[in-house]
């Protein structure tokens, strides 16, 4: 069932070990209750596809997820004849006559994630995700909307298939390109940044608890203070995390310049990004983050 309030759905997100922010939870929970896709977009790395992963399991559904990619098509987005099969049919009749209705069934038919989603299983409506939109060519775009506004695919061998009861359709964009109006004008829209610091620790917390308390700050503090320099790409929650697994595995308890030298390409992606943030650079970033750190313990 879907949780009656934001705070129950907050919780009900948490007992999955999905830390969620108030605003995203409101747009969450408006998209569950008004039967609306919800579009996340922001940075890769903020946990936009965590969503769908985790309402799937919070709510008992399937999970179908359409990885976007350049040239994603209708075969290998909704659906596809099976041609193989339909090669054999017309084999086996031989001379006999075969009519197009036989060859173009249900039966012959491979449904894609979009097609599938259209279907309930009995659990309930399934967990659509479309990931990456932005990595898919804007005529994708506009095939999507028939489903998004009618839930419903048109074969035309076929007829049209329709969804007894819409799905729950997450979609995400990183933002590499925009999206078309007509999209996002069909879905309840959320920009998932990177958390404050506070929030940031209450998910490493979740996600890393054998981190030592002080250890989690100085993470914490020090990926806070990378996102505020001139970088190609900011290091997301995802890289925080497995920075902080990264050094519980090399038994660190405090962070030093020379851990953060040898680390750092858990964070950062790109050689440029590692190149300015190293040597002396790294350590002064840390030196203030541990500055601050202290100041606040006195006053507390």
């Amino acid at each position: 069932m879907i949780p009656d309030t934001v705070t129950d759905l907050r919780c009900a997100m948490a007992d999955h070990d999905y830390v969620i922010s108030e605003g995203l939870a409101v747009s969450l929970f408006l998209a569950l209750r008004k039967q609306r896709p919800l579009f996340l977009e922001g940075e890769a790395g903020v946990g936009k596809t965590e969503v769908a992963k985790t309402l799937s399991a919070l709510l008992g559904r399937r999970l179908i997820r359409l990885q976007c990619y350049e040239g994603l098509d209708i075969a290998a987005a909704a659906y596809e004849w099976n041609y193989a099969r339909q090669m054999m049919q017309i084999q086996s009749a031989g001379q006999g006559v075969l009519a197009s209705d036989d060859l173009f069934t249900a039966d012959n038919l491979i449904e894609r994630p979009l097609l599938d989603a259209l279907r309930d299983d009995g659990s309930g409506p399934p967990v659509l995700l479309i990931d990456e939109l932005d990595r898919a060519d804007e005529a994708f775009e506009a095939y999507l909307l028939e489903i998004l506004s009618d839930w419903q695919i048109s074969i035309p061998e076929l007829g049209v298939i329709s969804a007894v009861a819409p799905p729950i359709v997450i979609i995400t964009s990183n933002r590499t390109r925009e999206i078309h109006d007509a999209i996002k004008r069909r879905c309840f829209y959320h920009w998932v940044d990177y958390p404050d610091a506070d929030l940031e620790m209450t998910i490493l917390a979740e996600k890393a608890p054998e981190a030592a308390a002080n250890l989690q700050r100085q993470i914490v503090g020090f990926v806070q203070a990378l996102r505020q320099q001139n970088l190609f790409k900011s290091p997301g929650v995802a890289e925080t995390i497995d920075w902080a697994q990264a050094l519980v595995e090399l038994n660190c308890v405090a962070l030093d310049p020379q851990t953060v030298d040898s680390t750092k390409g858990v964070l950062l992606k790109y050689q440029d990004d590692i190149s300015r943030i190293q040597g002396s650079e790294a350590a002064r970033i840390l030196s203030e983050v541990q500055a601050n750190l202290v100041r606040s313990e006195m006053k507390r």
